[in-house]
């Protein structure tokens, strides 16, 4: 560690006992910090919607059984204008994490404060979420701030180059990406981005873990019975939020030469006009094998649609990875994805899942058809199951605070 990291480490640990974090913060810090690393850590957490929120609530949860953790948050994550669902919010999933509303992502002023606030309880460590280079000026404002004063930042990148890009969007990042010491990538494809920016990175790939904050799974009968889909059927899910690079109109370009044996659920919120979906499920030889639920699904509602589907399908145009992989392995359902970007990296081709050539309504297709042939949906699902260990939250928890601990000795 530099000399000027060591005094101002020192600095802020003398200042730990008088820290002005919020209340719920400092017991925990005291509480470890004769023996674990003291992390503070930024994000989108809930009652924020999405899969970003979801991650970063269950890492802190699984870092707080070992160190202490102090949790920041929007208070502002977008600007009302530029959000193009229904809701920034859902309120039926607690916080559970105590985290404190802080950064305004369109209010340089409230960047400093952030900045300021996650220093207060003594850190050792930063970790910021990126997920898109709209958050660039303000996570790059306090990844400065946190690193002038000796605290090295490590970025948790979900995508470094969008899904749907902008002519900023490189420009952005790349400045981002300057301002860190450590990334955390969920692909190897994801990595290759971040490289791409800044060829001495210093990046770890970890496999996403499963979420386990959905419950149980529950009986495969009583799921098609709540969502009214025939129990003998071969049924298909398309979950997540409606945007064109997923490919749902290449889903169901496919669907339409599917015979009468197989159904349809979606699932999610629409990102943009839902119109040409709808349309070209009216058009279908049979609509009513499609069953279309176009809104915001809560978390109690998860269970139900994965424990519903013999296979989730993700027929993306352009990806890094799916949190939606993520919630199907919890729930013991293969994935039919394709060949984009890092999705394939969460499936055992022929093993756990399907990699699908490419996005394609014939390829699409023929995917669906070889997963019901030769017993795939028992020998997938066995295989599945011995996943859990692997892609568990403690083992992704020990890796990240090892490399953590790797750039506190750089």
């Amino acid at each position: 560690m530099s000399a000027p990291y060591r005094k101002n480490a020192a600095e802020r640990s003398a200042r730990m006992e008088c820290s002005l974090s919020p209340a719920p913060v400092r017991p925990v810090f005291r509480i470890f910090a004769s023996r674990t690393m003291r992390f503070a850590f930024l994000s989108a957490f809930p009652p924020f919607r999405g899969g970003i929120a979801q991650f970063s609530a269950a890492l802190v949860r699984e870092l707080r059984k070992d160190h202490a953790v102090a949790a920041f948050t929007f208070t502002r994550q977008y600007p009302d204008l530029l959000f193009p669902g229904t809701s920034q919010f859902d309120t039926t999933t607690p916080d559970g994490t105590g985290a404190v509303r802080v950064l305004d992502s369109i209010a340089p002023l409230s960047w400093g404060r952030t900045a300021e606030a996650m220093l207060e309880g003594g850190a050792e460590i930063a970790v910021l979420r990126y997920w898109m280079p709209f958050f660039a000026p303000a996570l790059g404002v306090v990844a400065g701030r946190l690193r002038s004063q000796g605290v090295p930042v490590v970025c948790i990148v979900d995508n470094a180059i969008p899904h749907e890009p902008r002519f900023y969007d490189r420009l952005f990042t790349k400045w981002f990406v300057g301002r860190c010491d450590g990334y955390v990538a969920l692909t190897e494809a994801v990595a290759a981005d971040i490289r791409s920016l800044r060829p001495d990175a210093k990046v770890l790939v970890l496999k996403h873990p499963l979420y386990d904050h959905f419950g149980a799974p529950m009986p495969m009968a009583e799921a098609r019975l709540r969502l009214e889909v025939p129990a003998d059927a071969r049924v298909l899910l398309f979950f997540g939020l409606i945007r064109d690079y997923k490919g749902l109109d290449i889903l169901l370009e496919a669907f339409a030469d599917m015979d009468e044996r197989y159904h349809l659920v979606i699932a999610g919120e629409p990102y943009g006009d839902m119109a040409p979906y709808t349309e070209r499920i009216a058009r279908l030889p049979d609509p009513s094998r499609v069953h279309l639920q176009a809104r915001f699904i809560t978390d109690a509602e998860v269970p139900a649609f994965f424990c519903a589907a013999d296979a989730v399908v993700l027929p993306y145009r352009s990806g890094t990875q799916s949190g939606i992989t993520a919630i199907a392995q919890h729930f013991g359902v293969p994935v039919l994805a394709t060949d984009v970007g890092g999705l394939k990296e969460a499936i055992e081709h022929d093993r756990t899942g399907l990699v699908i050539p490419g996005p394609g309504p014939d390829a699409v297709r023929a995917a669906c058809e070889l997963y019901f042939t030769n017993d795939r949906p028992v020998r997938f699902r066995e295989a599945l199951a011995k996943l859990r260990e692997d892609l568990s939250w403690s083992r992704f928890a020990a890796e990240f605070v090892a490399f953590c601990a790797s750039l506190r000795r750089a």
